[in-house]
């Protein structure tokens, strides 16, 4: 069985590297183009193509999925079966191509958070459990019929970077039981409306863009919460810090804790000892910041920051 896998970043490693190692025959690696990035503008590979690279893989970088010289490349790989993990949105004409189809893992329980950002959006959501789904491609975007789903919790302390890396692995385990399902011509494909509960709502996950990663300590603490570890450490949930004398200064929050409590303040107030804690007023408590990053600075503790940034309670933030 020949395959052509697709994918963008570390996420998508996991997943070729267990295909590599349990011998299956990638004919082909197709990932984004080299881009530009860091000070000096030098061009950067994607993390695909720097495994693809090293196990001496074939590479395509197609600029357009819909090239007619790359869909020639594609068609002369003869792929039985294509596999995708975080890769772009592909065309009918690519997808529809190989005779085992193309089966894409997707970081939620399908139908729940289709769309490009389902790890943040469970997070945010205050979900318990998530996972990861394996499904065949179709014309609408994750709505294909699903072969195998995973679940995993999602703890109390759990961030974005925490449910993404366990997701990795799972999901890396979860598509190397899928090739062998189809290999073996043995798979359920079920409709996602089947997995759809009456009256269930289905959550999307769109993607995130810097402006919707605003903190609005003006809501209730948990969903504060929820929002600041669903967005670490990438976007990352950010506010504006305000001086007494008027000066304002963007700064991001990784990592914090809740303490619940009735409180006299107005939300966004801050609480401080200028040495050891940072304190943040929402409509039922207190935000305590552990981790964060001043516009311009390094990513810190928050007692290293009071260090070297005196702040006391004439502070706020903006919310």
């Amino acid at each position: 069985m020949k395959i052509i896998f697709m994918g963008t970043p570390e996420f998508a490693v996991e997943s070729l590297d267990i295909l590599v190692k349990n011998n299956y025959d990638i004919v082909g690696v197709i990932t984004v183009p080299d881009k530009p990035a860091g000070r000096g503008q030098q061009l950067h590979q994607s993390a695909v193509k720097k495994y693809a690279l090293e196990k001496g893989l074939t590479i395509l970088q197609p600029e357009k999925l819909k090239d007619e010289t790359f869909l020639n490349q594609l068609r002369e790989l003869k792929a039985d079966l294509q596999i995708v993990v975080a890769f772009r949105m592909l065309p009918e004409v690519v997808w529809n191509m190989p005779p085992m189809g193309t089966v894409n893992l997707h970081g939620s329980l399908l139908p729940q958070y289709r769309g490009a950002a389902p790890i943040n959006w469970a997070i945010i959501n205050g979900e318990t459990e998530t996972g990861v789904s394996t499904f065949f491609l179709q014309q609408e975007i994750d709505t294909g019929k699903i072969i195998f789903r995973e679940k995993t919790p999602i703890n109390e302390t759990d961030d974005a970077e925490t449910i993404h890396d366990r997701l990795m692995h799972i999901g890396a385990s979860l598509i190397l039981k899928t090739v062998q399902a189809i290999e073996k011509n043995d798979y359920p494909q079920t409709d996602q409306s089947i997995l759809i509960g009456e009256n269930e709502e289905i959550k999307t996950a769109p993607k995130i863009f810097k402006e919707d990663c605003a903190i609005n300590f003006n809501r209730p603490l948990h969903q504060v919460y929820n929002f600041i570890r669903g967005l670490s450490p990438y976007p990352a949930a950010h506010t504006t810090l305000c001086a007494p004398d008027g000066k304002q200064i963007s700064l991001k929050i990784f990592k914090c804790t809740k303490e619940p409590m009735h409180i006299d303040f107005s939300p966004g107030s801050i609480s401080t000892d200028s040495k050891t804690y940072l304190k943040i007023a929402c409509t039922d408590g207190y935000l305590s910041v552990t981790d964060l990053q001043l516009a311009g600075k390094k990513r810190m503790l928050t007692g290293d920051f009071l260090r070297g940034f005196p702040m006391d309670t004439n502070w706020k933030t903006l919310i």
